[in-house]
């Protein structure tokens, strides 16, 4: 019994080893994401949505993109609460910032910049994870190549800001540097029985790559300020939820 203990006590040790290697550091306080994101922290390696890193959103319609957009503002917003402000970059303007409150953001502390070419998109992006005084950055860039992404990966395992990439309609799906990467789908919104209209943001959130996790899918509701895990089979308005406030 004691031999076996050993073991996994090496084995244990040899893997945090490993994910430090990678970019990922243990959790403390002051460095895991704040509030609880239920059964889906098991997918995560450490037991925790890892900061520090990027990770990528594929849209592949407007739908799409306005609940991945919510999504992303949530754990932001997240974020945001025991660190700076925000940078958002951006290629053309679609996002209503003051839609943001309701995701926990204040809009006054997101710096938005709007660009119209990809080159000096990425550019801003990078040089902007080096700023370790931001909470997090988000890019919405259609398209990167692996040369590209290496460099953003590089620069927030300096800084350990955050990075988010939110790719609508992508050109083509092909291998990053990014440590995850997520596919939200918007559902029926949820029937509380007391609010009138389309009710709480319901999400699809598919997990579909992980670096050393386990992807997964779940239904998440957007509810008080908190993430709700819902059963697949609970009862929901028959509306579809297609408008995020974004």
């Amino acid at each position: 019994m004691e031999t076996s203990l050993k073991k996994k006590s090496v084995v244990e040790e040899l893997r945090k080893m490993i994910l430090a290697a990678e970019g990922f550091s243990a959790p403390n306080g002051s460095d895991e994401l704040p509030g609880d994101l239920g059964p889906m922290e098991k997918a995560f390696p450490m037991g925790t949505f890892p900061l520090g890193a990027i990770h990528e959103f594929i849209s592949n319609s407007a739908e799409e993109a306005a609940a991945s957009t919510g999504f992303i503002a949530c754990l932001i917003g997240r974020l945001m609460q025991r660190k700076g402000p925000c940078l958002w970059v951006s290629i053309g303007k679609r996002l209503f910032p003051p839609s943001l409150l309701g995701f926990g953001i204040e809009p006054h502390r997101v710096i938005f910049i709007n660009l119209h070419g990809e080159k000096d998109a990425l550019w801003v992006l990078e040089e902007a994870l080096k700023c370790p005084s931001l909470a997090a950055v988000v890019g919405e860039i259609r398209d990167l190549d692996l040369t590209a992404s290496r460099r953003l990966q590089l620069a927030v395992e300096q800084s350990r800001v955050t990075g988010f990439l939110h790719r609508y309609r992508p050109r083509r799906l092909n291998n990053l540097a990014c440590v995850s990467r997520w596919n939200i789908r918007p559902l029926s919104s949820l029937q509380d029985g007391r609010l009138p209209g389309i009710g709480h943001p319901l999400w699809e959130v598919q997990l579909g790559k992980i670096r050393n996790g386990r992807p997964g899918t779940w239904h998440l509701c957007w509810k008080a300020g908190n993430f709700r895990h819902i059963a697949p089979d609970a009862p929901v308005k028959k509306k579809v939820y297609t408008h995020t406030g974004t």
